[in-house]
């Protein structure tokens, strides 16, 4: 009772406040403003600018800061991401424009859906009151809704429908403000009495379920004349696809990747010297794969009105393309054999996010490159290669069907969603999408076709016979992987070989924006203008390498093999001979050296083991002709 005493003493002008001309009120006010974000209450929500008052940078430099001294305050680290800025996001608004230049119509229908997820603030607080419709002739004289995807449109989501509700409609808690904390842990009468929300403990802001509401969008379908035909599209389901995954019901979901958790011990408010810090604390990172829109708009932040630094626009695409190189795939190349005319490679994948790859908005795509080259350096053969649009060489139009294996150079695995309307050609225009004529991204580990959640989250376009889509060498589903066998013709070139495998991504491909740029409007020629001064170098994701000696040398010497995944999520492991050497007498140590009891099943040139539960290191001890191969494996 005494400490809080001391702490409204100091709310209400005695104690500290004293030494001060400013209440501590107009003191967050003007710490706000020093961060160039508007600070607005309206009847329901109140602007970052307002959160970023308590939450921003602190001037004592002891809120918001890690044990390294880093400054982690969320509202720095959130301004800058594509959350952020989806209200001024210039190719959502453009297509925005688009669909309503295509089917004007249904304006209000299309820019409701659209804005209720892009400008969520500002269209919920007119629902909420009861007014006419947020619409696009409104966005940009709402301070609601330019906030973005700001603070108050996760944090004030009630716990009862969070995950219950898709396809923007969100329902708030007027009185509420969660997250991850227990009161008891938090000193919450300083946010009560400053902006007259209570905060408390959501679960739903750690689990993901405030994702859902968004990252699940449905929209209805209309025919060529703009006549609805009552079909229903799913423009994308990534809370889905993470429910059909082996991490749904873990710790592993949203947050995991996109609000990464420190355990270092934080204060979350500024200039209370008296708080304790909590932990663990959620990095408000938020970044995906969008390395071509955060560059865009870093570009043209003056003219959007971004309310962000180029130096924060640069933390967060080097973050953003940390978390696609170093968590999204995992690549290997394998060297399957080699003829006079043919060598035999394999691009194996396997994708590591608990969604599909790539995930969300439709015109997001990844490919698979594969260069070879001589003993010169000339290349021998290449597949994936982009030309001065950055457009793929060798694509087929209206699209590139899903390969299994590729022989030609004008072949090119390309991973996409591509949506078909109601006469099943391609379309890129939303409204008039009915069905998905391809979707064969790389989907989660663990992902199965008799799951529930199958019929929003389908694969479509992969033909029966690429039995390793999401198969393992047994046939059993769920690997979350796909296999691309390349026979590359060598035309009689018996010398030594290079092999490069890389995957890139594509957040917006030329092909994508035809039909939109063959239109005008004001915002669809402010996003060509903007595109067309663009680097559009596809995004890499991960590459691969290997050399192979002259056809001559043959394999002589001790056989090659490999082990993987290494490490592993489920226990299961591959072990994969290249070449007719064998191995015999297979192993497998604890990190004591205790041998392990294991069962070897065997498809062709791989066997597969099964790791004892729970995580550990273990060593594949194998015997070769020349002797012992060892391999360290580890389970996650």
């Amino acid at each position: 009772m005494a400490g809080i005493f001391v702490v409204f003493s100091g709310f209400s002008g005695g104690g500290a406040e004293g030494l001060s001309h400013h209440s501590s009120l107009e003191r967050a006010f003007f710490r706000a403003a020093d961060s160039d974000l508007v600070v607005m209450y309206s009847a329901y929500f109140a602007t970052a600018g307002r959160c970023g008052g308590c939450h921003g940078g602190d001037s004592l430099g002891i809120a918001s800061v890690d044990s390294q001294g880093r400054d982690v305050n969320v509202t720095d680290d959130w301004r800058s991401t594509m959350m952020a800025n989806s209200a001024r996001d210039p190719f959502f608004r453009a297509k925005l424009e688009h669909e309503v230049l295509v089917n004007p119509g249904h304006q209000g229908a299309i820019e409701g859906k659209c804005l209720s997820c892009h400008a969520p603030l500002g269209f919920h607080e007119e629902h909420l009151l009861g007014n006419a419709p947020f619409n696009a002739a409104m966005l940009d004289t709402s301070t609601l809704g330019l906030d973005g995807v700001s603070c108050l449109a996760c944090h004030m989501q009630g716990p009862d429908s969070a995950g219950s509700f898709f396809s923007g409609e969100l329902h708030f808690d007027s009185a509420m403000v969660y997250g991850p904390y227990q009161e008891e842990d938090i000193v919450g009468e300083i946010m009560e009495f400053f902006v007259g929300w209570k905060p408390t403990y959501g679960a739903h802001i750690t689990d993901g379920r405030v994702c859902a509401g968004c990252h699940t969008l449905i929209t209805e379908t209309a025919d060529l004349q703009g006549t609805l035909t009552g079909d229903r599209f799913v423009e994308q389901a990534t809370w889905h696809e993470w429910k059909n995954s082996i991490y749904f019901g873990t710790e592993q979901n949203c947050r995991g990747c996109h609000i990464p958790r420190i355990n270092d011990s934080i204060v979350l408010a500024s200039e209370y010297v008296f708080l304790s810090g909590q932990s663990p604390f959620g990095l408000h990172h938020l970044v995906g794969g969008n390395t071509f829109m955060l560059e865009l708009m870093k570009d043209h932040r003056t003219t959007l009105g971004i309310p962000a630094s180029a130096t924060q626009f640069d933390s967060t695409i080097a973050r953003t393309r940390a978390l696609l190189q170093q968590r999204t795939l995992e690549m290997d190349l394998a060297f399957k054999g080699r003829t006079s005319d043919t060598v035999f490679m394999d691009v194996e994948l396997v994708n590591l996010t608990g969604h599909k790859f790539p995930s969300g908005y439709p015109s997001r795509r990844a490919f698979v490159q594969l260069i070879l080259t001589d003993d010169q350096g000339d290349t021998l053969f290449a597949s994936g290669l982009w030309d001065a649009e950055y457009e793929l060489i060798g694509h087929d139009s209206p699209y590139e069907p899903h390969h299994d294996r590729i022989s030609s150079a004008d072949q090119v695995q390309v991973y996409e969603l591509v949506m078909g309307d109601v006469n099943g050609d391609v379309t890129t225009v939303l409204e008039r999408a009915k069905e998905a004529i391809k979707d064969d991204r790389l989907v989660p580990i663990g992902f199965s076709t008799s799951h529930y959640t199958y019929d929003t989250v389908a694969i479509a376009g992969v033909p029966a016979a690429d039995l390793d889509f999401n198969h393992d060498p047994f046939g059993v589903e769920g690997n979350g992987g796909d296999v691309v066998h390349f026979h590359v013709p060598l035309d009689g070139y018996a010398g030594s070989l290079t092999a490069t495998a890389r995957v890139y991504y594509q957040p917006v491909p030329p092909a994508w924006n035809a039909e939109m740029f063959a239109l005008n409007g004001p915002r669809i020629d402010t996003f060509r203008t903007f595109y067309e001064q663009a680097d559009g170098t596809p995004e890499l994701v991960s590459e691969a390498a290997l050399f192979s000696g002259p056809l001559s040398l043959g394999e002589e010497g001790r056989p090659s093999f490999r082990v993987f995944p290494n490490p592993t999520n489920d226990g299961r492991v591959f072990i994969e001979v290249a070449n007719d050497r064998p191995i015999r007498d297979i192993q497998l140590l604890d990190a004591k050296g205790r041998v392990i009891p294991i069962q070897l099943l065997r498809s062709g040139d791989q066997w597969m083991i099964q790791l004892p539960e729970g995580s550990g290191t273990y060593h594949l001890v194998m015997q070769g002709p020349l002797g012992p191969l060892v391999e360290r494996i580890v389970r996650l």
